[in-house]
């Protein structure tokens, strides 16, 4: 059996046994369905109702719809060049996307279109900052640039180009949860840096930037 065909039989099974849905129980990999390109609102629908949401729901996300964020975020949409869907300085990958769910902590693999755990246990409350006893959303994306992977340049110039490459990734996620129905904000503040970088295994190079936290629309 070729591999392209195992692999939609396991994201099938996953999502069978799933009902749809991501799962409480930690598992090592979580294989991701490939991106509807198909779906969505207009670009500039989208963009029209783009907002930055106060309020998310607990409701966890359906399996596609993870698959469809991560993707849309920095996924390869030109898989013979190994080219994202967004752009980056020096084309130097740099920015890599955690992934924080009730069960555990993943990190979006672009190549092979997987979420990889990284720490098991539920680490969303590490992005409370005040607000302890707000509600979790069902996911949390943590944008990390590594300015190591840039070529050349200072690091203060390193830290320039990772931060502008992390705004990109956050504009991809803020305009495909408008497309999508989905709530979202960019945030820099309130996380707890020390903790993170420890529970991630983070090196001097790697730089926590934004986070967003992503559920379905409260009604």
């Amino acid at each position: 059996m070729k591999r392209g065909a195992m692999k939609q039989i396991i994201t099938l099974f996953l999502s069978t046994i799933l009902g749809g849905s991501l799962f409480a129980q930690s598992t090592k990999t979580i294989i991701l369905n490939p991106p509807d390109t198909n779906k969505g609102l207009p670009v500039m629908k989208a963009l029209s109702l783009r907002a930055s949401a106060r309020e998310f729901d607990t409701t966890e996300l359906k399996l596609r719809d993870l698959s469809n964020l991560l993707w849309a975020a920095n996924g390869v949409n030109r898989p013979e060049i190994g080219k994202r869907t967004a752009p980056s300085a020096q084309n130097a990958q740099d920015v890599d996307i955690y992934v924080f769910m009730k069960s555990g902590v993943y990190l979006y693999n672009a190549n092979k279109h997987t979420s990889e755990l990284v720490s098991e246990g539920d680490h969303r409350n590490l992005f409370s900052g005040r607000q302890e006893n707000a509600p979790l959303p069902p996911v949390i994306c943590l944008l990390v640039s590594d300015i190591a992977r840039f070529k050349s340049g200072e690091d203060a110039l390193r830290l320039v180009w990772g931060a502008m490459d992390a705004g990109i990734v956050t504009q991809n996620i803020s305009v495909f949860c408008a497309a999508f129905g989905l709530a979202t904000r960019p945030r820099a503040g309130g996380m707890n840096q020390p903790k993170l970088r420890e529970i991630l295994r983070l090196k001097d190079s790697q730089l926590l930037m934004l986070n967003h936290p992503v559920s379905y629309k409260k009604d």
